[in-house]
C-alpha cells in the first residue's frame, strides 16, 4: 500500500508540531525562514541543492 502526500503537508506537518513542542521564539522562526528564503537566491543554492540531493539519495538508497 502506497500513500502519497505533498511535500508541502509534510514540511507543515513537521513545522507545525515542531513550534508547538519546542516553543521557539518567533523571531528565530522569521530569521530562518528569511534567511532561507534569502539564500536560495545566491552563488550557494547549487551547493545547498546538490547537498540535498546527494542525503535524499543516501536516506532512500538510491543511485539516480
Amino acid at each position: 500500500m502506497t500513500i502519497e502526500l505533498p511535500l508541502i503537508a509534510v514540511v507543515g506537518l513537521v513545522g507545525y508540531f515542531g513550534i508547538r513542542l519546542f516553543r521557539p521564539p518567533t523571531w528565530l522562526i522569521v530569521v530562518l525562514l528569511l534567511g532561507g528564503f534569502l539564500l536560495a537566491d545566491t552563488f550557494l543554492a547549487p551547493a545547498i541543492e546538490g547537498g540535498t540531493r546527494t542525503g535524499t539519495q543516501i536516506v532512500n538508497d538510491t543511485n539516480d
